[in-house]
Order: C-alpha cells, then structure tokens, then sequence
C-alpha cells in the first residue's frame, strides 16, 4: 500500500503544481476571455494525468473519488484514509513549490491558486450559501457523468482507457466551465472539485482562503452521498429488446398497429 501512497502523493503534487500553474496563466493572458481557456487546460492534463496512474493506483489524486471509491467497496476504508492523507501532503508539497516559484505579487492576486470564494480587492465574492450549491452540484455532474463510467467494469472494457479517461477528464472540465461562467463574480475562484486542492494554498496562505472553506470540503461529501444512493439503484443493463425484433416505438407504427388490431408488439423492456 505503501507504494500506491506514495505514488498519490507524488501524482498529487504534480498534478497542482501544472494545473495551477497553467490555470493561473490563463486567467492572467491577454485574452479578451481568459477564464474561457481554463475549462480546456482542466481537461488536458486532468486526461494526461489520470492516462498515466489509473493503472498504477486508480487515478484518484482527489479525496472526492477515493471516497466514493470507499462507499462502492471498490477500496478498503483504511486505503482510502491512506490516500486522502497521502493527496492532502502532495497538495501542500506541490503549492510549496509554486509558491517557490511564483511572482509575489501573482501569488497574492490569485491567492497562490487556491479555492476562495470571499470578496478581494473590492470584488463581492459568494454566498457560502450559494458556493456550497455549485461545489454540491459541479461535483454530482463529475460523478454521474464520469465516475458512473469509470467505476463501470463493463463499459471500462468496452471504451478502453483512454476513452474512459476522455470522459472523466471532460465531466470537469465541463463542471469547471459551469462554475466559472454561471456566477460572473470576480472573487469566486470557481468550483473546486478537490478538497485536497484547495487545502494546501489555505495552509501555506490563510487569511481569506479559509473564510468558507468548509464549503470545498462538505459540497463535495455530500454529492458523494447523495450519488451513492442513487448509482446503487441503476439499471445493470440498459434497454433490449427480449423478444428479438426490430424497434418499432416510433409513434406512426404504434398508432398503425393500434387502429390496425395488431395484437403483436415488439416488447422493449428493461433488464435488470
């Protein structure tokens, strides 16, 4: 277990370090709309990085698929525990680094890349109220969209790793460009989808990165819980047809078939 943990913490690190980084590049280009570019930048190296330690360790980097991973048994509780504190010392250790690395004055306008969601410079900011409902929802689209997916073993088989990590990278790439466009607030850093994100710059800056920070951390359990409940009641199969036909549901054959006393339909219904 050992080596997976510390695979995660390594992968962790690495993946802040060049998500930050690029994001924070984004934001501070030239482009007349440079948050536009970040969803994009989400989805590249979110795809290159779970390419590489899906084989390795599952790909989680994120307390939010470890724990959903724990709910569905797919990991052990202790591993899980293992995991999220092995990404909450690589986010520490990758936001070390950048804020080695980074421009003071960059580092103090974009909080060192950190999850805000309090006014700054005389921007408004959020609602923890309002922050907590787009942390909760941005994080049920990633799960219901990608994680359905990924945790899926026939699908898994059926689009192959790359495919799966297409889609699990763009469910957050997707969650990100909702966020950041939804709200147009300038002090609303955007959804966070990481706890472990958005622990480390609030460790190494403080101040206003922990005014709601609770609300990155309880959003994303919570959609956790709720997605649980829901993934165990979805169908294990999707629609078939039982008796070997051809799909006939289209609405002019059905009135035919009515009007016309055809006894035979087709039956399209669902296995479970």
């Amino acid at each position: 277990m050992w080596r997976a943990a510390l695979t995660e913490t390594i992968a962790t690190a690495c993946l802040l370090f060049s998500l930050t980084c690029s994001i924070i590049s984004c934001l501070d280009s030239l482009e007349a709309e440079p948050k536009l570019l970040v969803p994009f930048a989400v989805f590249i190296i979110a795809f290159l990085f779970l390419m590489v330690t899906v084989p390795l360790t599952g790909g989680h980097m994120n307390p939010i698929f470890t724990f959903i991973s724990a709910l569905k048994g797919v990991i052990t509780l202790s591993r899980a525990l293992v995991y999220v504190l092995a990404q909450c010392v690589g986010s520490l250790m990758g936001f070390l680094v950048i804020k080695t690395v980074m421009d003071k004055n960059a580092a103090e306008r974009f909080f060192l890349g950190g999850c805000s969601i309090a006014g700054h410079g005389g921007s408004a900011g959020l609602e923890p109220s309002t922050a907590l409902v787009l942390e909760f929802a941005c994080t049920f689209v990633v799960l219901f969209v990608g994680v359905t997916v990924a945790l899926d073993e026939r699908r898994c088989k059926e689009l192959g790793l790359v495919m799966v990590c297409v889609i699990v990278a763009g469910s957050m790439g997707l969650a990100v460009f909702v966020s950041i466009t939804v709200t147009g607030r300038a002090g609303y850093a955007g959804v966070g989808l990481n706890p472990a994100r958005c622990l480390g710059p609030a460790l190494l800056v403080g101040g206003e990165l922990w005014d709601g920070h609770w609300v990155f951390w309880v959003g994303p359990f919570l959609a956790c819980s709720l997605y649980y409940g829901i993934s165990v009641n979805l169908p294990k199969e999707g629609l078939s047809l039982v008796d070997g036909g051809e799909y006939e549901y289209d609405i002019v054959k059905l009135t035919g078939a009515c009007f016309g006393g055809r006894k035979n339909f087709p039956n399209l219904q669902r296995q479970n």
